[in-house]
């Protein structure tokens, strides 16, 4: 979240308590020992809400034996064994058994990998513990913790407020109520005691403005949040893909079963035995249709999911690893997202003049120099007094390296707190000013106007040493600079407002620091933000992260359209555009809206536009509406409470994991645990490796269950009486559609898949010429099936053997020709499984058990090379199909648009 200034919340209770309240008591100072959190946490329990419970494995076997194909063929094993039929009653049960283990371990292993997300984007909270702020996992809060809430963050338990600073509470989630509600300590309470509502805070709720401390009153199942979800239904829901291949799954199925109707009717034509007919045109229809493809999804989903864990994108929501693969425009922030985030102040403007500052980082080593020489007297002064009262309006801390290097130890100085608050503080400190604690002990905080993203500014209250009360205030030049808040001629503030805009022009990111002195405390602090002094300018810089450019290249040829929306300054925001190269030759330069022009309905088409600035909540989520308005998905990136809408509307938000507010984590979809823009793409890469290994397993599936249905359609008119029996044709369902089919969900991405555009979001699973490589694969195995078997049939050799292993090392041949990386060692399990497939194969021709069981005799050596000619058409086929649909595809140069 782009803003021109965000307080941190970490600034210490004790400088900021209102005068007037009672110190609060000694158990909030330093909270709860460890010891005696970790034996609450035991007597009460995790603070969590009651978990779905664990489905039984016999209600996940009871549920694969209702599968309506399994219950089926279960109805051909009593129809067998009525009829004598012992050897395919032991095939068919065989293949009940092997389909339903493979489908509860699939269900299992998806269980498993979902679990495990959930537990590793599982929210925290910042707690008090033996006299120390730290963070905790949520689950691990207790009754009587004290928590630490600031902007942003979701109330992890019932709590009463111990102390307040303009907090607003948003409890919608609730009570159903749009407003925020105010939260305050009741006068004569500041311990929290008492029953008023107004300190009293609800789990789940949201912190909008403001912080709060607060004694945790009740967690888990007692909480507020705790009893409503005990009301919740759980069930885990069904992706959008999962709906979409089960209504094909009915129409393959009555397709598939009027197919075979057909064939049990020219089997009853040709005087073979009605049992055998129904028997044979059972196994066909189960072999027919993919049956495991819903749990293939399933598996290629959740796998998917922990994959992008391994690469930084943490999955909230199980959907969102299918619509990745859509995305066509990525929407991000600046800060932390396309620049480094560790802001430095390198020039300042006061009314005196300009000055340079040296130095890089936090590091407070540098010097003001002016005019390439070091400041000194009055020129230094005011310096000192503008970085002064920027210390002061400030939440930040600077952590000194470990003085003991190892393994864990911060190496260097570092930011506690909002990157840009920590770069004044290191200003201060190279002008020679008092250090952060200094500052405070001599002019302590009486109160504060948090930052928010309309008021762009943030104000502080300090006792001064004579008595009176010294106003410190910062913010985005176009909130300071204006005659409301400064009493100053306008010249002055003319010339202010051109230093502003020239810094901002070059890149620099520009805070307006102004002061003021008053004889009374306001009511409120915002009430002071009138009659100060201007002070003068500060201008930092936020350097592009090196991977930004080459991030957004990746974009540009995945046909992925990259916007900036940012809170910062116009210049700014083009400045850093043109550095990473966001605007590409057929973007028209200088072609930046800001919010207030977008609110006036000065464009027309956003879709129009690749830079905003100054926009506020709003503005974000109507670009967001304008986009997928026009038909694209959109993934985008926030970090800050007032970025929720935008990512709970787009179709892809995007969180940051370790600058990212809690409110944002809980409202994406995606979470990036480094905080990287290049993770989204690597998401997208893995949305889309997901997509075409289901599509590819579709391919696979259908067209080997069209292959048997024409084989067992077109061989009685080419001679063949019976082209396979019940137990054939289920045993090559059982290893094409079991071990190869599984092991094809883990293929690696295809070379070019982030050289192509997006898929339409809107496109049929069997879309983009899927359906006709189908149809061409189906007919190319049935026709070297057939042949095969025909030939043997005319050498007089045993063809019904032939057919069945022709058949079955043709499909083997497809799966392997549609690898795209057909050497590659990065999923070992396919050929393993092929390989796997083809031993069991062989077993069902060369074990006296299986021969006898599956009607099969040995082959020899011709009637092998027969079976392995069919493999070799299949292979070949797969190939060239794969080949003309790469080569006609279009490569992605550019915008999508």
């Amino acid at each position: 979240m782009d803003r021109p200034e965000n307080r941190n919340r970490t600034g210490q209770l004790e400088s900021s308590r209102r005068p007037g309240t009672a110190p609060v008591p000694g158990d909030v100072d330093t909270g709860l020992s460890h010891e005696e959190a970790a034996r609450r946490l035991t007597r009460h329990g995790p603070n969590a809400v009651a978990a779905e419970r664990a489905v039984p494995l016999y209600a996940r076997v009871a549920a694969q034996l209702r599968d309506p194909l399994i219950m089926v063929l279960l109805a051909a094993v009593a129809l067998t064994l009525a009829i004598g039929d012992h050897a395919d009653s032991a095939v068919i049960a065989l293949v009940i058994v092997v389909n339903t283990t493979v489908g509860v371990v699939q269900e299992i292993r998806a269980d498993q990998a979902v679990a495990a997300l959930s537990a590793m984007s599982a929210p925290s909270a910042r707690v008090r513990r033996d006299g120390a702020e730290t963070e905790v996992p949520s689950a691990a809060v207790v009754p009587g913790d004290v928590l630490l809430l600031g902007e942003g963050d979701i109330v992890p338990a019932d709590a009463r407020l111990t102390y307040a600073s303009s907090l607003l509470i948003d409890e919608s989630m609730l009570t159903g109520e749009s407003v925020p509600v105010d939260k305050a300590v009741p006068p004569g309470q500041p311990d929290g005691t008492g029953p008023s509502e107004a300190a009293a805070l609800r789990a789940g709720t949201i912190v909008v403005r403001g912080r709060g401390v607060a004694l945790v009153t009740a967690t888990g199942k007692d909480s507020a949040l705790g009893r409503i979800a005990a009301l919740l239904d759980t069930r885990p829901q069904t992706t959008p893909l999962q709906h979409r291949l089960a209504a094909l799954g009915r129409v393959l199925a009555l397709v598939t079963l009027a197919l075979c109707l057909l064939v049990f009717a020219l089997g009853l034509v040709r005087g073979t035995a009605a049992g055998t007919m129904a028997v044979t045109a059972i196994s066909l229809a189960v072999a027919a249709v993919p049956e495991s493809l819903p749990a293939v999804v399933t598996l290629a989903l959740a796998l998917g999911a922990r994959r992008m864990a391994a690469r930084h994108a943490l999955v909230r929501r199980l959907p969102a690893v299918e619509t990745l693969g859509s995305v066509s425009v990525l929407a991000t922030d600046k800060t932390g997202t396309l620049t480094e985030g560790r802001m430095v102040v390198e020039q300042v403007w006061t009314p005196q003049g300009g000055a340079d500052l040296t130095g890089s980082g936090y590091e407070p080593l540098g010097e003001v120099r002016i005019g390439g020489r070091p400041a000194e007297g009055r020129e230094l002064g005011a310096v000192r007094e503008l970085l002064t009262a920027a210390a002061l309006c400030n939440d930040a801390e600077l952590r000194p390296p470990s003085p003991e290097p190892s393994d864990g130890a911060q190496s260097r100085w570092a930011a506690l707190g909002d990157p840009m608050e920590a770069a004044l503080l290191t200003a201060a400190m190279k002008a020679g000013c008092e250090d952060r604690h200094a500052l405070h002990r001599r002019y302590p905080r009486m109160d504060e106007e948090p930052f928010d993203s309309l008021r762009k500014r943030m104000t502080t209250l300090h006792r001064a040493p004579d008595g009176r009360v010294l106003v410190s205030l910062k913010g985005a030049p176009e909130a300071v600079l204006d005659r409301a808040v400064l009493d100053e001629p306008e010249p002055l503030l003319a010339t202010a407002r051109h230093n502003a805009a020239q810094l901002a022009a070059q890149g620099f990111r520009v805070l307006a620091v102004a002061s003021g002195l008053r004889d009374d405390l306001p009511g409120r602090a915002r009430d002071a933000e009138t009659g100060l002094r201007l002070l003068g300018l500060a201008a930092l810089s936020d350097p592009p992260k090196e991977a930004a450019a080459r991030t957004l290249a990746d974009c540009r040829a995945a046909g992925i359209t990259a916007v900036l929306i940012t809170g910062d300054h116009p210049a700014t925001a083009e400045a850093i555009a043109d550095r990473v190269g966001l605007l590409d030759s057929g973007t028209a330069r200088g072609r930046v809206v800001t919010g207030p022009a977008l609110a006036a309905g000065e464009v027309p088409d956003p879709t129009e536009v690749r830079i905003f600035a100054r926009t506020d909540p709003k503005q974000k989520l109507d670009i967001v509406e304008a986009w997928r308005a026009h038909g694209h998905v959109t993934a985008m990136t926030g970090d800050g409470v007032n970025d929720g809408p935008a990512l709970r509307h787009a179709d892809i938000g995007v969180a940051m994991g370790r600058r990212g507010t809690e409110v944002a984590r809980q409202a994406a979809d995606l979470v990036l645990t480094d905080d990287e823009l290049s993770t989204v793409v690597a998401a997208v890469e893995e949305g889309r490796r997901v997509y075409d290994n289901i599509r590819r397993f579709l391919l696979y599936g259908l067209a080997g269950g069209t292959a048997e249905i024409l084989v067992m359609l077109l061989g009685p008119l080419l001679g063949l009486p019976l082209p396979l029996r019940a137990g054939q044709i289920l045993w090559i369902n059982l290893l094409t559609h079991g071990l190869t089919g599984v092991a094809m969900g883990a293929e690696p991405v295809s070379p070019g898949a982030m050289r192509r555009p997006p898929r339409p979001p809107h496109e049929h699973v069997l879309g983009d010429g899927l359906w006709q490589r189908m149809l061409f694969l189906g007919v190319v195995v049935t026709a070297g099936s057939l042949t095969a078997g025909l030939v043997a049939r005319s050498l007089d050799l045993p063809w019904q053997s032939v057919l069945f292993l022709s058949l079955l090392v043709a499909q083997l041949g497809v799966v392997l020709g549609l690898r795209d990386r057909l050497l590659t060692r990065a999923n070992l399990f396919l050929p393993a499984a092929v390989a796997a497939s083809a031993g069991l194969a062989a077993a069902a021709l060369y074990v006296p058990f299986l021969r006898s069981v599956l009607s099969t005799v040995a082959l020899g050596w011709t009637e092998i090379a027969l079976a392995a000619a069919a493999g070799g058409l299949g292979f070949l086929a797969a190939r060239t199909g794969g080949r003309a649909r790469k080569d006609g595809g279009r490569r992605c140069e550019g915008d999508v648009r």
